[in-house]
């Protein structure tokens, strides 16, 4: 296991507290992020029951109980053949306990499937489930030294992988060929699922193809998440390539000094949506407010993009900045008719000043 046993019990009891705060009896994690963050290790498929009191039970496939012992600390470890047996524990320790309040987490990710929801209602229809989602991201927005360091850490290998794309970027190479070059880079370096998406068009965030090749006069980017520990350092940079224009030239002088703003701004008890306001400002004030995408920072960690998620999720934009999240600024690309314009690093707030990770 990657850390103390000490830091993942805390965790729970931390949790367990905010259950029963909500009065919720107990929680059944299936997204795998907060499964890693409260098991201490990822596995596929993660069930994990954690009651308001008492200790945890993870549910793992016959004879994977022993490996999955020596990766995390919890004792209490059941193995199922079939998904139906898995089914039944689970109402079972819901029917034992007397349990009327059950949460789950409303995400997004790999295993927190709709249908999961749909067929623990029918299952259990005399309990109510209750979206803890908010429960958990309040105690994974805030990081520990140790989450820190881990992010730091995976903020090396990112540079290392951004430094393979500018040796690797010439004219004629395909989207596919340099996030595998960059692929390879991180993974040899100890990241073990990392994100690379590179664009040749003006696409953000985009998955590469195969058939999209660099231009001789054009702009290439690359942005990055690399792990370490299963916690994510995220950074984007704009490659040019011949001259492409004045209007490429003008747009990255524009998001740099964007750039400025919002590292300048995004300080201790600032809201997001403040920052957000004064960018949007900036870049219409120069010409490029139809270019900018809203959403300017993302939190960084177990995710390379979760709360506070600024970029997508619009209410978030209210959450204040507090010490020791960890940011990226500025997530949100220019968009211009020659490509995505975008410069993008991860960093840690602190009292002074944020700390740059990558």
């Amino acid at each position: 296991m990657r850390g103390t046993d000490d830091i993942f019990k805390k965790r729970v009891e931390r949790f367990q507290k905010l259950l029963r705060e909500n009065e919720i009896d107990g929680a059944v994690i299936r997204t795998l992020s907060t499964y890693i963050y409260f098991t201490g290790t990822k596995w596929l498929r993660p069930s994990l029951i954690i009651p308001a009191e008492g200790e945890p039970i993870a549910y793992v496939v016959k004879r994977e109980g022993e490996r999955f012992r020596e990766k995390s600390w919890i004792e209490n470890v059941v193995e199922f053949q079939k998904v139906e047996d898995l089914m039944a524990g689970v109402m079972s320790w819901i029917a034992k306990n007397g349990y009327h309040r059950v949460g789950l987490e409303f995400g997004v990710e790999r295993d927190a499937y709709l249908l999961f929801l749909k067929l623990f209602q029918r299952l259990n229809p005399s309990v109510e489930v209750v979206d803890i989602f908010d429960l958990t991201m309040r105690l994974r927005m805030i990081k520990d030294e140790w989450e820190l360091e881990n992010i730091r850490n995976a903020g090396k290998i990112a540079q290392k992988g951004m430094k393979v794309a500018e040796e690797v970027i010439n004219p004629g190479i395909s989207e596919l060929e340099i996030a595998a070059e960059v692929m390879r880079e991180l993974m040899l370096s100890g990241s073990e699922d990392p994100k690379v998406y590179v664009s040749t068009t003006p696409r953000a965030h985009a998955e590469p193809f195969r058939d999209l090749r660099v231009e001789e006069s054009g702009v290439v980017t690359v942005v990055i998440g690399a792990d370490w520990n299963h916690y994510y350092a995220n950074m984007a940079r704009t490659f040019v390539l011949g001259d492409p224009g004045g209007m490429v030239r003008k747009a990255i002088e524009i998001k740099e000094k964007a750039y400025e703003i919002a590292l300048e701004e995004t300080r201790i008890g600032v809201s997001l949506a403040s920052v957000e306001k004064k960018l949007a400002n900036f870049f219409k004030e120069n010409r490029f407010g139809d270019a900018y995408i809203a959403g300017y920072t993302h939190g960084v960690g177990l995710l390379i993009e979760e709360p506070p998620i600024a970029t997508i999720v619009v209410p978030q934009r209210a959450q204040k900045v507090q010490e020791n999240m960890v940011l990226t600024i500025i997530h949100s690309p220019l968009m211009i008719p020659e490509g995505a314009i975008k410069h993008e690093d991860t960093y840690i707030i602190k009292k002074k000043e944020p700390e740059r990770v990558t």
